[in-house]
């Protein structure tokens, strides 16, 4: 199977500013459900509790997979946690991942994904949580959908 990063990143690479997402872009939404649907999506503790404060459970459709390092973190059922990256790289290989956040994660597992898709946002907002840079001469853009405000953008190696 494969293992995917999607995010939405500004300009600015900011992703969020005190654990939410600093603009409201609906089709943003849209693509991120679309392409995770019926997915196994990987993200660490404050990501996930961000997702609880937004939609009051765990992303419907989808398995949730905690990554954290609170050996007594208390999930609803159905969630999967991993104390460790290789550990749950290890036993997701079956499964297709959609990495999901936070910064820490993404900064983790850049080099380790096959596929960026990436929601580029055309603005600068404040922030303190940030997206890392995306080597051009690793990734190459495969596809992209221009929007007004934001592009969907597929990168591979």
């Amino acid at each position: 199977m494969s293992f995917s990063l999607i995010a939405a990143v500004a300009e600015n690479n900011c992703i969020g500013k005190n654990n939410k997402i600093p603009w409201n872009i609906p089709e943003d939404f849209q693509y991120f459900k679309k392409m995770t649907l019926g997915k196994t999506c990987l993200m660490g503790q404050a990501t996930f509790e961000s997702i609880i404060g937004y939609l009051g459970k765990p992303l419907p459709g989808r398995q949730t997979v905690v990554l954290t390092l609170d050996k007594n973190y208390q999930v609803p059922e159905g969630v999967r946690i991993f104390n460790s990256l290789d550990g749950a790289f290890k036993q997701l290989k079956a499964e297709d991942v959609f990495i999901c956040g936070g910064a820490s994660i993404y900064r983790q597992t850049i080099n380790r994904v096959d596929t960026l898709y990436i929601t580029q946002i055309y603005q600068s907002p404040d922030g303190d949580t940030f997206f890392p840079e995306i080597d051009k001469n690793v990734w190459k853009e495969t596809t992209r959908e221009d929007h007004d405000n934001f592009s969907f953008v597929t990168y591979k190696k």
